[in-house]
Formats: structure tokens, C-alpha cells, sequence
């Protein structure tokens, strides 16, 4: 950032994953680095400020704000805001109405400070360049004279590059409330299991910036080398964007003798664990530690085996409204049977090969096959249901949905056979080689040029995203015939739109989610087809939004 002419800023915002260890991903904590330097070689005098408001503490902006400044044991400073009432396992407008946050730097000589109305704390720095060193009493109402917490440092003359650092971060000792094997309980955040209190924990994180930093470019390094060689620069502009948003949707919890990682579908209505929303999800937890994908299936399982859950197929989630995971005892959850047994199947296989632990599927044994003796009765010929894609609305027969209850249950064969359950493996392998060459017969219109599978059975002057066959490669089952996934490469060419192909004729939509599935077992042309128009969309379209997983392909919106 060209400051004037004079001095540049480069800002870097930092948000570590680091998916092998716990103890620094429990930690909800971002940087901001900030280093000035002078642009034409002559010295400046610098003073540099910085704040945030009490708008981070709640979406009722009419909520009462509390707040509090210190200095740690190890020196850094720190304003602390929270809701003077608060309200636990409580959202608004997405954000948490509990906890504590904290705005951060180290104090230093030069550093200032001010809490109080924004207008006030800002117009203090523009006319001196230093802040008072004096906090607000009047705890009051987020838009009541915007209460701001704000830093100034005075750099000094420089000339060449200083840096400052800031960490903000949330704090919440007790993170959700789950209807577990004992019942709804409150379940901490896994970070008071390293620290005895919220401030070690800010300074650890604060402290931690240098080995951090080598962390994030270490899993950067890594994403990118993979990334290059599976798809190219276009599928790095994917896989960078996508890394931090998916580990942005979860929160470790527990303890380090019980560990839960809970996923919060963001964007939609909030549910906890939603099986549908961790599917498109669980490569990336795979690739980086099978173990994080274990930790989101065990609440689902536990909830449900211990008899919080009266039906006999797989539940949609574990709660309405995140941060509640206390499920639904009654069964009133969304209904998507079907999708849920075979997501929970494939993904728990692919637990399994990656983590190489049969135990885990031992453990289980018994729902697995619960879930896939509903997939016997119900996979071939799909009732009238929604899948995934809710949005598009319920269909009977559906091409795509009855291929993964299929594969669910040979997944299941594979689940059996490793177990030592080898005449169940025997009988479910029979079904779902039996089922497969029927499906063919049902959902795919032969005579069509060039041929594809539809939609539904027999609507054959319809098509759709066959994402549902990735199950069974990632998988290795080798139940799909090669045809299949050769006749459908061929064919996503024919449909094409601007900015990638439709999920489905009944729209112009579709999800980028969905669309690196179809990519990621298609022949190699179509793939790249696939890879550059989303990575297209992304470059291209004028949106100051995340990366989403749903859009028009013709429009971009």
C-alpha cells in the first residue's frame, strides 16, 4: 500500500492452519502484520494506528458492550471486549453472543492506547499521532457512539522496513452443548487443555507469530506443490482459496483424552454437523490429517448410538442452529435418508483406508450395517426425496442419489470383509454389482448424442452432475464400469456455459463443490475444462464475498 508517496505498507493477514497439531489449531486467534518502510530511501516520521469496535462481539448491535485494557506478565498489551450479559450457546446473525475477545500488540516504547466512540479514539490520533492512554467507562450499547479499542505506535524515523504485530482472537471456555453418550452436556473448547487460562493462551499465540508463520508457509508450500502437479496453476487458485474456508467452518472441543471437531454449516440456516455439508468437505481433511475427519464422524456416531436418534437411517445433522448439538430426539431433522447412509459409509471407509484403523469400522459396525440395510431396501429406485442440493427441490428416482446408496453398500462389502464380517461383505457386494448393472439400465439414456445419465430414471432429455461417482474411485471399488466415467467425460464438453457446467437441467446453477468432484475423475481434458472455468469464475467475477459453493454459470451470480 503506497502511503502518500512516501512510505509503503505491506499487510499480512494470517490465519495458521496446522492440521497435525491441536494444540495450535484449537486456538480461534488471527495475525495482522504490518510493516512500513521508506519508498524513497529518506527517513519519515511514522505513526501507525489500528482498532476495532465492539461490533465484534455480537450481531445485536443494541447488546451491551463490556470491556477491560492490560498488559500481560510477558508484555503485551491488550484490550479485552466482551457482552456484558452474556448469553451461552447463543448466536446472532452468525455470531457468538459469549466469550471474550481480545485486540493485541506488544507494549512497547511509543504505544498508546484509548477505548471510547469511534469518532473520539480516531479523531485523537489524526490530530496528535498518539492516543491518550485513557479508557472509557461508560459500558453501553454496540451502536450507541461505537465504542472503538484502538493502538497507536509512533515508529519513529525510519527508513528501512518496521514491522508491528497485532493478534485478535475469541476466547470461549465452555464452546458447545452436545447430546452425547451421557446426555446434553457443555463441552469446553479444546484450548483449555494447554493453557490454564485465556491470557497464557494470548500469549502463546502472540508469541508464537515466527513459528506460525513458518507453519502457514510450510502448508502453503505444500497445497501449492500438490496442487500444481494434480491440475495446474488454475487449480492452485482453487485449493488456496478453499484450504482456510473449510477449517474456518469447524471448532475443536473437548479434551485432549476426548477430542470433538464440530462444523458449523455457514451460509445457510446454521446447522451443526450437517453429514451433507462435512461430504463435500472430507477430502481436504484426508489430505491433511485423516484424524480431523474421525474427530467430525464421532459425534454423529456417539448421538446416534447411544440412542438419542429413533430412525433407522443416518441423521441429517446434530442441531438446527450452531452452536447446539443437541439433536433430534424426535427424528424431525431434514429428511435426506438416502444421502446421509451413503455419505456416512463412504466417508468412514475413507477414514479407515487413509488412517489404516479397521478398529474404527469394528466400533461401528453395527449402525454401518443398520444404515446400509436401508440402503438395500431404498437405493435402487429412489422415493420422491431431496438430495444434497435441497434447493432444487424433491425428485423420485434420481440418477445420481440412487449411485451413492450403491456404492454406500459396496463400501459396507469392503467395511465387512476388513472386519472379518465375510458373508455380510459377500451378500452386500452381490446386491451392489447387482444394483449397478441395473442402475445403468435406468439412468442412462443410450440413444442420446452423445449419450450421458439423466437426472432421474427415464427422463431422458435431462442430465445432471454425476458427482456421487467420485465414492467409488476415492474409494477404489471398482464397481462402475470404466464406460460410465469415459461416456460422462465425454459428454460434460457438450454442456458447457460460461463459467462451468449446470448442476442440473432444471437450472443454470451450479456448485464449484460438486463440479472438483466430477473433475476429479474425469479424463484429463475434461478436467481441466472443469478446473479453468472455475478458477475463471473466481478471477473474473466482482464479488467481495468467500468463495461459495453455489452460482449461475452464464451470469457468474
Amino acid at each position: 500500500m503506497d502511503v502518500g508517496g512516501l512510505v509503503q505498507m505491506n499487510i499480512t493477514f494470517l490465519s495458521p492452519i496446522t492440521p497435525d497439531d491441536m494444540k495450535r489449531q484449537s486456538l480461534i486467534f488471527s495475525y495482522l502484520d504490518v510493516s512500513v518502510e521508506s519508498m524513497d530511501g529518506a527517513s519519515h516520521d511514522v505513526q501507525l494506528y489500528t482498532d476495532i469496535s465492539a461490533e465484534w462481539i455480537s450481531g445485536d448491535r443494541t447488546a451491551i458492550a463490556q470491556w477491560d485494557y492490560g498488559v500481560t506478565d510477558d508484555g503485551i498489551a491488550y484490550h479485552q471486549v466482551f457482552r456484558q450479559t452474556q448469553l451461552l450457546f447463543s448466536e446472532t446473525s452468525d455470531q457468538a453472543d459469549w466469550g471474550n475477545w481480545y485486540w493485541a500488540t506488544d507494549s512497547v516504547d511509543g504505544l498508546t492506547y484509548q477505548s471510547g466512540a469511534d469518532a473520539d479514539v480516531r479523531s485523537a490520533f489524526e490530530n496528535t499521532g498518539t492516543l491518550p492512554d485513557t479508557q472509557d467507562t461508560n459500558f453501553r450499547a454496540i451502536n450507541d457512539d461505537y465504542p472503538v479499542f484502538g493502538f497507536a505506535k509512533d515508529l519513529g524515523s525510519i527508513q528501512g522496513s518496521v514491522s508491528t504485530l497485532y493478534t485478535i482472537g475469541l476466547t470461549q471456555e465452555e464452546a458447545i452443548q452436545f447430546d452425547g453418550a451421557s446426555g446434553i452436556v457443555p463441552v469446553p473448547s479444546l484450548w483449555t487443555s494447554y493453557f490454564s487460562n485465556e491470557l497464557d493462551a494470548l500469549s502463546f499465540f502472540h508469541t508464537d507469530y515466527s513459528n506460525a508463520l513458518g507453519l502457514a508457509n510450510t502448508f502453503d508450500s505444500q497445497v501449492a506443490t500438490d496442487s500444481l502437479a494434480a491440475g495446474g496453476q488454475d487449480y492452485l487458485t482453487i485449493t488456496s482459496l478453499s484450504a482456510r474456508q473449510a477449517f474456518g467452518a469447524t471448532q475443536l472441543c473437548g479434551t485432549t483424552d476426548k477430542m470433538y471437531l464440530f462444523l458449523k454449516e455457514i451460509s445457510s440456516d446454521g446447522n451443526v454437523q450437517t453429514v451433507d455439508v462435512i461430504f463435500p468437505a472430507h477430502p481436504i481433511f484426508t489430505y491433511t490429517n485423516p484424524t480431523l475427519l474421525k474427530l467430525l464422524l464421532d459425534p454423529l456416531f456417539e448421538n446416534q448410538e447411544s440412542g438419542q436418534y429413533p430412525n433407522t437411517y443416518s441423521m441429517h445433522d446434530l442441531g438446527s442452529s450452531y452452536p447446539n448439538a443437541t439433536g433430534h430426539p424426535l427424528g424431525n431433522d431434514e429428511q435426506q435418508p438416502l444421502e446421509e447412509c451413503g455419505n456416512m459409509l463412504i466417508m468412514t471407509l475413507a477414514y479407515s483406508q487413509k488412517a489404516n484403523d479397521v478398529d474404527y469400522l469394528s466400533q461401528h459396525y453395527n449402525i454401518l450395517k443398520q444404515w446400509t440395510g436401508y440402503l438395500v431396501a431404498e437405493a435402487l429406485i429412489p422415493a420422491n426425496q431431496i438430495s444434497t442440493d435441497d434447493f432444487a427441490g424433491a425428485l423420485p428416482n434420481q440418477t445420481n442419489l440412487a449411485l451413492k446408496g450403491i456404492i454406500g453398500i459396496e463400501a459396507m462389502a469392503v467395511i465387512a470383509n476388513l472386519t472379518g464380517n465375510t458373508a455380510d461383505g459377500e451378500n452386500f457386494t452381490s446386491i451392489a454389482h447387482s444394483y449397478i448393472d441395473q442402475w445403468q439400465g435406468f439412468g442412462i439414456a443410450m440413444d442420446a448424442t452423445p449419450p450421458h445419465t439423466t437426472l432421474g430414471y427415464g427422463l431422458n432429455d435431462t442430465h445432471g452432475l454425476l458427482y456421487n461417482l467420485y465414492g467409488d474411485a476415492e474409494l477404489n471399488l471398482g464397481l462402475v464400469p470404466q464406460s460410465v466415467y469415459d461416456m460422462q467425460s465425454a459428454f460434460y464438453p457438450t454442456i458447457e456455459l460460461e463459467y462451468g457446467v449446470p448442476l442440473d437441467t432444471r437450472h443454470n446453477e451450479t456448485k464449484g463443490d460438486w463440479e472438483m468432484f466430477v473433475a476429479a475423475i474425469a479424463s484429463k481434458s475434461t478436467q481441466q475444462m472443469f478446473i479453468s472455468a472455475l478458477a475463471n469464475w473466481i478471477n473474473v467475477t466482482p464479488t467481495s464475498r468467500p468463495l461459495t459453493d453455489l452460482y449461475d454459470a452464464i451470469t457468474g451470480e
